[in-house]
């Protein structure tokens, strides 16, 4: 019997891991709906960072990577913020399990494929695109932030606050372009975005 490979029906587990696990949430996110919004917002910076500031970039590999980035939590789960950052050696070693799971999702690919799946798990911060993708991946927290305290759940006041601090920390052009000219919308209602079908 040919062997099988599960990489992608355990990427397709994603969908069960729920984020924000502390706080009480109005509306639940999953590691796969995260994703994917990840992805969206970085595919964005990266056609900003190509398109209006005139940059290198590879939005088709940016989205690549957002899609991954937070693949290593089907075997690790999605552990909260406060807790990952305490202090440097939690955070140490927190990156060495996402590191070792990254590696074991690998092997639950042919051989052959896992060259270009080992580009996209890997965790290459020294990379531009990565740092976009972390930038998207902020980005979405904020995003969510704002939608829970637009439904009137303060439990998301703090964490918005420090979200934003840390977007503006990066001091990165396409995060400044995309928190100035597209994140507005997210704080309108439906009749209040800007779209017409006339």
């Amino acid at each position: 019997m040919n062997k099988t490979y599960s990489f992608f029906a355990l990427i397709s587990r994603m969908k069960y891991i729920t984020r924000w696990s502390l706080m009480r949430n109005f509306e639940t996110e999953n590691v796969q709906e995260h994703s994917h919004m990840v992805a969206v917002i970085a595919h964005a910076l990266a056609v900003i960072r190509r398109d209006i500031f005139k940059k290198d970039s590879d939005p088709g590999l940016v989205v690549s990577i957002a899609l991954y980035h937070d693949s290593s939590e089907i075997f690790t789960g999605d552990l909260p913020t406060p807790v990952k950052y305490f202090d440097p050696e939690i955070m140490d070693a927190y990156k060495k399990v996402e590191s070792v799971a990254s590696k074991k999702l690998l092997t639950a690919l042919p051989e052959e494929l896992r060259p270009e799946y080992e580009k996209l798990l890997s965790q290459n911060e020294n990379s531009e695109m990565h740092a976009l993708v972390k930038a998207a991946d902020k980005l979405s927290a904020y995003v969510k932030c704002l939608e829970e305290l637009k439904a009137g759940n303060p439990e998301f006041r703090k964490a918005a606050e420090q979200t934003k601090e840390k977007l503006d920390a990066l001091k990165m052009p396409e995060v400044e372009y995309f928190v100035e000219k597209l994140l507005p919308a997210f704080g309108q209602t439906l009749d209040e975005l800007d779209f017409s079908f006339e």
